[in-house]
């Protein structure tokens, strides 16, 4: 079988705060030939076990990375990557993800209110402003 998964499978084999779920998910995804994890489920995982849980930057990006490396799992590698350097810098994996995404759609320059997220870009040698 190959698989999509919602962000609340990747949740609950992560967190494991539900056995019976915690079961469900660690089954169907060892057993799925293909599990599809598209980037917007990362963005949300990263979200939840940040707002929701108090987990820490490093130990999401374990958790993603841990993911990633299984053999079953297909994502867009490059962009999940593109969010890890910035989780692992301090910021938001959805800001890395926004960039990344954005220049391979064309754009030239990230902009953002987010004074932060601009900052770490540039830093990393990307074009970004704050507006």
């Amino acid at each position: 079988m190959k698989v999509a998964v919602d962000t609340n499978v990747l949740v609950r084999a992560a967190v494991r705060d539900d056995q019976e779920q915690t079961e469900a998910a660690m089954r169907i995804m060892a057993r799925a030939e293909l599990v599809a994890i598209a980037v917007s489920c990362l963005c949300e995982f990263v979200w939840v076990l940040r707002s929701v849980y108090g987990y820490r930057a490093s130990s999401i990006a374990r958790a993603i990375r841990l993911l990633l490396a299984a053999e079953n799992v297909e994502a867009d590698r490059q962009v999940a990557e593109a969010g890890l350097v910035m989780l692992d810098a301090g910021g938001d994996f959805a800001d890395g993800v926004i960039a990344y995404e954005g220049r391979w759609l064309g754009a030239e320059t990230f902009v953002s209110f987010d004074k932060k997220a601009v900052e770490m870009l540039s830093e990393q040698g990307l074009a970004a402003r704050a507006l």
